[in-house]
């Protein structure tokens, strides 16, 4: 039975994550698909960029309900399959984040995992999601492309993590398997970013 519930933990956050709220929001406002506009991303950067900050916002929200609501599942099963609560959250959390980038429902394109794996760092640590969220705010300041600022909070955020929780732990792996995939899911914008060619984070028009 335990395999069972751990089953259902992996099956739960894959399936949830795999929901794209950029696609369905995009699609149920403004009758357009985001993988069509801007850089072609279903993420909240691509939504913000091409129909405003609310459209960016509500992505955002989606994407982070998601993880959530798989956290909260693995927060449940989890003792019932013989594991921590927490380990649960972490085992969900990785399903959600896989089905979020590479998602059942649209043949495995999806986002690149940022808002997602914001919110699977607010819940495996609050205080790591503080620090990551100023390194965050402080490289926008800085550079103004949101990708840079995903890629620099995601080299970190490993290394944050064992200091606020030293120990070779199940959420530990997690956090280096988010890393280093939201990472690979960047590497057109490192290419751009060598190149330098990546454009500065612009907002667009609410009405588009």
């Amino acid at each position: 039975m335990t395999y069972v519930w751990i089953a259902l933990i992996v099956l739960a956050g894959y399936f949830l994550g795999s929901i794209s709220s950029a696609i369905v929001l995009i699609w149920e406002w403004y009758h357009r698909d985001i993988r069509t506009e801007g850089s072609g991303n279903a993420g909240a950067t691509n939504a913000a960029r091409s129909h405003g900050l609310l459209a960016g916002l509500m992505t955002l929200g989606g994407d982070m309900l998601k993880a959530a609501l798989s956290g909260l599942v693995g927060y449940l099963l989890g003792p019932l399959a013989g594991i921590s609560a927490i380990n649960g959250v972490a085992i969900a959390s990785a399903a959600c984040f896989t089905g979020h980038c590479w998602p059942i429902y649209y043949r495995f394109k999806g986002g690149k995992g940022v808002s997602v794996a914001a919110c699977v760092i607010l819940l495996l640590d609050w205080r790591v999601f503080l620090v990551l969220l100023g390194v965050f705010v402080v490289t926008f300041l800085l550079w103004r492309r949101v990708s840079v600022c995903s890629i620099v909070a995601a080299v970190c955020y490993p290394t944050l993590y064992v200091l606020f929780n030293p120990g070779w732990t199940l959420p530990f792996f997690v956090c280096l398997y988010i890393a280093v995939a939201c990472i690979f899911q960047h590497r057109a914008n490192i290419g751009r970013i060598l190149r330098g060619e990546e454009k500065k984070f612009t907002l667009g028009n609410s009405e588009k």
